[in-house]
C-alpha cells in the first residue's frame, strides 16, 4: 500500500478563526448543570517472591509536553497541523491521526536511557499496534519486535525486522508458527512444559537450535487492572519459580534443539512504578544467578515492558525511559548482562488520537450525552477496562455554548459503548470534532467491526507537516469479498 500524500500545511499556526458552527443544537433543552468537579526478599532454593517496594522511586522529570496541544486560536493541533483542516481534508468518518515525529522522539527517549548497556534490545510490542508503516518506521529507527502469535510474527518479517532482535513471547504457540521462528533465528519464550515440548519438535522440524528464555512467573503485583497484570500468580503466563528445576533439566536433556540463553518476566500493563520493575530484576538476576551456577551460559535479561502513560493530562509526572533503566542498570551490568525490554505503550499510545464528529447531543433528564460517529468498534480500552482517556473538542465552543457534564458515547447498540462517561466539555454543535487522546496503543489493534462499523483508516503527521495515510479505511464491500464464490 502505498502512502498517500493528502495536503501540507501552513508552516505558522493561523490566528484566531470563529467557530464555523455557531448554531446550539441544544438551545431549545434543558441541559443538566455543570458538576463540581519495602523491598523485601526472600529467598529458598530455586523460589523467590518479591513485595512491592513502600518507597516508589521519586524522579524530577519534567510533565511530558504532548503532540496534541491547543493553540491560543483554541484549536487543536498535531505538532502544527490544525486537526479541524485534516477532518476537512479526509474521508467523513472516524480515523485515528498520529504524529510520526513523537513516535520518533519516543524511541530515541529509549534509546538514549540504554546509553551505556552492552548491545540492548529494544522489542517492541506489536500487539499494542500493528500498523505495517508504523512498524517499518520502529524498524528503521532500530527497534527489534515483540511476537505473540504467529502472524505477528510474519508481519514483523514482511516489515523487515531483524530476526535476531525478534522475540517470540506467548502461553499458546502452536508448532507451525513455532517452526518458522526456530528457521528465522528468532528468540523464543520458555512458556510452560507442552510449550517447551513444541519447541523442541519446532527445532527439529527447522533443523537448526533454538535460542530461548525462560518466562519465569516473578509473583510481583503491578498494582494495575488485574486483566492487564500478567506477572502475578494466578496469570495464565509464564513458569512458577518452583517448577524451574523441572525446566533447566529439561532444557540439558535436549542439547540439539535448545540453547538457554536468557530469563524473561512481564509483569503488566499501565505501570507507574519503576521499584516494580527494580523489585522484578532482583528477581530475576537471582535466578540467573542460580541458572548459571549449573553451566549455562546465560546472557540476556528480558524485563518484558508495560511502562504507563500519563492518560489524566493533569500533569502528574510519570517515570520516564531513563526512570526505569537506571532503576534497573547496575543489576544488568553487575551481572554483565545484556538487556532486553519490551515497550509498547509508553512508545506509540501517546503519539495517537481518534478523531470523531459529534452527530447530536441529547438528555434522558438525569444524564446528558454526546453522541459520536466513533464507538467502542473502533476504541475498546473503556468499554472494556472501564479506562480514561482524555476527551476534548478539536475547535473553540461558540461563546454561548453552555458547559455540562456528558458521557461520550457512540452509536452501537450496546449500553457499554462509550469513550468516557462524566466529561465536563462545552456543549458542541452537530459536526464538531471530538478526538479521544493516547489511542496509539491498544486501541486500532483492538478494533472490530461489530454492528458493521468497518475499522477506520489512519494517518500520520510527517516531519515536514504533511499528512499521509497510512491505512485505508475498511469498507462494506471488503465485508462482502469474504464471502464470494461460496
Amino acid at each position: 500500500m502505498a502512502a498517500t500524500n493528502l495536503f501540507s500545511p501552513s508552516p505558522t499556526l493561523p490566528k484566531t478563526l470563529s467557530h464555523p458552527l455557531k448554531q446550539n443544537p441544544l438551545s431549545q433543552f434543558h441541559i443538566l448543570p455543570l458538576k463540581p468537579s519495602k523491598n523485601l526478599l526472600k529467598r529458598h532454593s530455586l523460589s523467590l517472591k518479591a513485595v512491592l517496594s513502600e518507597n516508589p522511586a521519586k524522579t524530577l522529570t519534567p510533565t511530558f509536553q504532548h503532540c496534541f496541544k491547543k493553540s491560543s486560536d483554541g484549536f487543536l493541533y498535531c505538532e502544527n497541523t490544525k486537526v479541524q483542516d485534516v477532518m476537512e481534508k479526509v474521508e467523513k468518518r472516524p480515523f485515528y491521526l498520529y504524529s510520526k515525529p513523537q513516535i520518533t522522539r519516543n524511541v530515541e527517549a529509549y534509546k538514549e536511557a540504554l546509553e551505556g548497556l552492552k548491545n540492548p534490545i529494544i522489542g517492541y510490542a506489536i500487539k499494542a499496534n500493528n500498523n505495517f508503516k508504523i512498524l517499518q518506521h520502529l524498524r528503521n529507527l532500530g527497534c527489534g519486535a515483540v511476537l505473540v502469535s504467529g502472524n505477528e510474527l510474519k508481519l514483523a518479517l514482511r516489515a523487515g525486522f531483524d530476526p535476531t532482535k525478534c522475540i517470540f513471547n506467548g502461553n499458546g504457540k502452536i508448532l507451525e508458527d513455532l517452526a518458522l521462528a526456530a528457521q528465522e533465528g528468532v528468540f523464543v519464550n520458555v512458556d510452560s512444559e507442552f510449550d517447551l515440548e513444541n519447541i523442541v519438535a519446532a527445532a527439529r522440524i527447522a533443523g537448526r537450535k533454538v535460542n530461548v528464555l525462560l518466562r519465569i512467573n516473578p509473583d510481583v503485583d503491578p498494582q494495575v487492572h488485574p486483566y492487564v497484570a500478567t506477572g502475578n500468580k494466578n496469570s495464565k503466563f509464564g513458569i512458577r519459580n518452583e517448577k524451574l528445576q523441572w525446566f533447566l533439566d529439561a532444557v540439558k536433556a535436549h542439547p540439539n534443539e535448545l540453547k538457554l540463553v536468557g530469563a524473561h518476566c512481564h509483569l503488566g500493563s499501565t505501570i507507574t512504578k519503576v521499584d516494580i520493575f527494580r523489585d522484578a530484576a532482583v528477581l530475576m538476576v537471582n535466578y540467573i544467578d542460580e541458572i548459571r551456577a549449573q553451566g549455562f551460559e546465560v546472557d540476556y535479561l528480558n524485563i518484558g515492558g508495560g511502562l504507563g502513560i500519563d492518560y489524566y493530562h493533569k500533569g502528574a509526572i510519570l517515570p520516564t525511559p531513563r526512570d526505569l533503566i537506571d532503576t534497573v542498570r547496575e543489576l544488568v551490568q553487575s551481572r554483565n548482562l545484556n538487556l532486553i525490554i519490551e515497550p509498547g505503550r509508553s512508545l506509540i499510545a501517546n503519539t495517537c488520537c481518534l478523531v470523531n464528529r459529534v452527530t447530536g447531543v441529547k438528555t434522558n433528564g438525569t444524564k446528558n450525552f454526546i453522541v459520536i460517529d466513533g464507538s467502542m468498534s473502533e476504541l475498546i480500552r473503556p468499554s472494556l477496562y472501564d479506562a480514561y482517556q482524555h476527551i476534548e473538542l478539536v475547535s473553540p465552543a461558540p461563546a454561548d455554548a453552555e458547559v455540562s457534564t456528558f458521557d461520550v458515547v457512540g452509536p452501537v447498540c450496546e449500553s457499554a459503548d462509550f469513550l468516557g462517561k462524566e466529561r465536563e466539555l462545552p456543549t458542541p454543535a452537530k459536526g464538531t470534532g471530538l478526538v479521544v487522546h493516547d489511542a496509539g496503543a491498544y486501541c486500532m489493534s483492538m478494533a472490530s467491526t461489530y454492528n458493521l462499523k468497518m475499522r477506520p483508516p489512519e494517518y500520520w503527521v510527517e516531519e515536514d507537516g504533511s499528512v499521509v495515510k497510512i491505512r485505508h479505511g475498511e469498507t462494506f464491500e471488503d465485508h462482502m469479498r469474504y464471502f464470494e464464490g461460496l
